[in-house]
């Protein structure tokens, strides 16, 4: 097909950005290959995926799975009950293209990085359409889950593991892959799920629960892991969605009507006595199903690096093929100086998230506790930071960025998402200061890695020193959005100082540690801003 044509009868179409057409989410992106390269992802997978996710068709079907929403269907023409979802085309393509390339497996496969690997493929194909990414993110987090119940598992294991997708409504046996949602908030109680009230009654060797469900991901999954309140207190369960030769009773109510997150069908259901199966221990439904959270958490600190290097990418190719006042844009000393400030918060939050990734793929003692102290961290502060990151970059394109025809009002959208999903900001300042006070080796784990870059930088050593002479024991609660904001940050410039390039270091602990700046992105004085923005696009 020919170009479009930019002459027009009433005027000439001139100094509009070309269609972005093809972009490689891999090569493009020093910061993840590096990333990538130090921590031990397996390169050629996410080289693949990032050369399709990138495509223009990719592209185009994430646009559609978000302009045609999943629609539920609660009956048949004859009035009995479906309960199903029903999506575009486009959004199965995208579970297709995501599943195939390992997002949900590759960390269960038994190679080393698995983990750092799967964070890639989170991380990319948040860029291009991250409303699909919820039902693969819960399959990959259930896996540790289910081995609470090794016969259990033995059925789950094979199908959540596999690098293939299967939207077919059979029981999993009959499947070649299989995905896992969770149904665990009530309305009264939210993330106080120990006030949950759905009832779990003995049935054999099996279980029925009967309640409802505020928030259920991905409904259409072929599975759930919920908590119901059996005689022993709040266990977990596993509840299957499809039974030979019948539906479950687990009935979709309605789908919430959500700020973002659109092509994803988030719901409210009920269960109707739905057979489910006991996980882990009578009356350990915290225990058991706070594996899953703690995976999940992973995504939620990778989501907005790939959301804040989206809206980066779309202004960066704006101001690249614009010109105001005969100059580009891009050679304008401000708009420069504005890139760069939030090229910093991105590349600190991948950067961060990458090194967690890196701590779940370890057996160590040590790392495992910097994995549980340090996915709270980095979840707090890159979501912090991602709608600012959106908006300025929304800001970028002017008018423009406001409009549906470009990807930002969906990345604006979808940026508050992650920092509410699995703990919002002051439940996840509560767990950061429960698990410093239950666990002394993840405050050891922190400060070693704290401590592994002093030495090399006089304002991050002054900082850290007065971050400790601030709290030397724990905060008050009324001050732990402030430790754990300080915490994230020097946690992420000794990450920085160690890996980064000098000046994206530099103008990281200037702006972020010594406070040299305002409190607008953008209110800095950083220089030669060449090399940061170098990072932003290979």
């Amino acid at each position: 097909m020919s170009d479009a044509r930019s002459v027009l009868p009433t005027h000439d179409v001139m100094n509009q950005p070309p269609v972005r057409g093809d972009a490689d989410l891999w090569t493009s992106d020093p910061v993840l290959r590096g990333c990538a390269a130090r921590v031990g992802a397996h390169e050629d997978d996410l080289a693949s995926y990032g050369r399709i996710m990138g495509s223009a068709e990719m592209r185009e079907a994430g646009r559609e799975a978000n302009r045609h929403l999943p629609e539920l269907v609660t009956f048949d023409r004859g009035g009995r009950r479906l309960d199903e979802v029903r999506f575009h085309p486009a959004y199965h393509t995208l579970m297709e293209t995501t599943q195939t390339a390992g997002y949900a497996a590759v960390a269960w496969d038994g190679r080393p990085g698995g983990h750092v690997t799967h964070a890639g493929i989170s991380y990319m194909a948040s860029q291009i359409e991250p409303g699909h990414c919820c039902p693969m993110t819960m399959t990959y987090a259930a896996v540790p889950a289910l081995s609470a119940s090794p016969e259990i598992a033995s059925i789950w294991h094979p199908k959540l593991t596999a690098c293939a997708y299967d939207k077919a409504t059979r029981p999993v046996g009959q499947k070649k892959a299989a995905t896992l949602g969770m149904a665990m908030t009530e309305k009264q109680g939210g993330s106080d799920v120990r006030a949950n009230t759905t009832v779990a009654s003995k049935d054999g060797d099996h279980w029925r629960l009967r309640g409802h469900k505020w928030f259920c991901s991905a409904p259409m999954s072929d599975g759930f892991l919920t908590l119901a309140q059996a005689p022993g207190g709040l266990t977990c369960f596993l509840l299957p969605r499809w039974l030979e030769g019948e539906r479950n009773s687990i009935h979709i109510m309605r789908l919430k009507d959500k700020l973002g997150n659109k092509s994803n069908a988030s719901s409210e259901v009920e269960f109707h006595d739905a057979l489910a199966w006991q996980l882990g221990d009578e009356g350990a439904g915290v225990r058991t199903i706070i594996e899953m959270v703690h995976h999940t958490r992973l995504d939620t600190a990778l989501a907005p690096a790939g959301l804040m290097r989206a809206a980066l990418t779309e202004a960066h190719h704006w101001v690249t093929h614009r010109s105001t006042f005969q100059r580009r844009l891009i050679d304008q000393p401000l708009m420069r100086t504005v890139l760069a400030d939030l090229t910093l918060d991105w590349e600190g939050a991948l950067t961060l998230a990458m090194r967690v990734a890196q701590a779940f793929d370890s057996d160590a003692p040590e790392e495992r506790a910097f994995a549980r102290i340090s996915v709270a961290l980095a979840k707090f502060l890159a979501n912090k930071r991602c709608p600012v990151v959106t908006f300025e970059a929304m800001e970028v394109l002017g008018g423009m960025g406001y409009v549906e025809d470009t990807p930002m009002p969906m990345l604006y959208r979808e940026a508050p998402l992650n920092g509410i999903w699995e703990g919002s900001g002051n439940v996840i300042c509560l767990d950061i200061l429960r698990t410093l006070a239950r666990e002394p080796m993840a405050a050891d784990a922190l400060n070693a890695e704290l401590d592994a870059a002093t030495g090399t930088d006089r304002r991050f050593d002054a900082a850290l020193q007065t971050h400790r002479d601030r709290w030397p024991a724990l905060p008050p609660e009324a001050e732990a959005r402030w430790f754990a904001e300080r915490t994230a940050q020097l946690l992420t410039a000794s990450l920085l100082l160690r890996h980064a390039p000098a000046e994206v270091a530099d103008a990281y602990v200037a702006t972020r540690v010594a406070g040299e700046g305002g409190h607008v992105s953008g209110s800095v004085a950083l220089g030669d801003v060449s090399p940061i923005l170098d990072r932003l696009m290979a």
